[in-house]
């Protein structure tokens, strides 16, 4: 149970995007297509595992004083090689991410990871938290991106939605549309949340 609930707390109860509000700059910038967002999405996930895996494993050799920046060294490592091997084997996604598969480093999710959970606890608990922590945020950006592309573009990944008398909401494939619909996703998570406390106080 209690690795269940390791697992599923980045879905709902403690999501990057919707609840926590970290990582909003690849979460504005990449979302104009769902074939972008689960790109990053799962970039980041492999990241933040296996980061939080090797930060778990070596926490009580880490010298107080330095321990932000020995995060940093072993983050960069592994955003090093996700980057080649994308650059590899889907060179659509690494030419389409550009800028920001190397700007994983900094990413406040993966940081405060480390901070608040892998230097604290077993190896184990740290993979589960990095990987439920990831698909969150993955399921986060993929929503965001269906909404941008459906309403820009008129396609999901890709795929033509409503035919070619459509005519697409150019706004949502810019930075204000990523504003747009991420304002209205938390202000509808924020109501929702408010009735159901609202119900259970009842």
């Amino acid at each position: 149970m209690s690795a269940m609930k390791e697992l599923t707390k980045g879905f709902v109860k403690e999501n990057p995007t919707f609840v926590q509000l970290l990582g909003m700059c690849p979460t504005l910038a990449v979302t104009t297509s769902v074939f972008n967002g689960l790109g990053m999405g799962l970039s980041v996930t492999a990241v933040l595992m296996a980061s939080n895996v090797v930060i778990s494993l070596i926490r009580k050799c880490i010298p107080n004083k330095i321990r932000i920046a020995s995060y940093v060294v072993v983050i960069a490592g592994f955003v090093t090689m996700i980057e080649m091997l994308l650059k590899a084997y889907v060179p659509t996604i690494s030419k389409s991410l550009g800028l920001f598969i190397p700007l994983i480093v900094v990413n406040c999710i993966i940081l405060a990871r480390a901070e608040a959970f892998a230097s604290k606890n077993t190896v184990g608990k740290s993979a589960l938290d990095g990987l439920g922590m990831g698909l969150g945020f993955t399921m986060a950006l993929v929503i965001i991106s269906a909404i941008r592309e459906v309403l820009g573009n008129g396609t999901f990944f890709g795929i033509s939605v409503f035919g070619a008398g459509f005519q697409p909401v150019t706004l949502m494939l810019l930075p204000p549309g990523a504003f747009i619909v991420l304002g209205l996703l938390l202000g509808g998570i924020q109501l929702l949340s408010a009735k159901c406390k609202g119900g259970d106080q009842k």
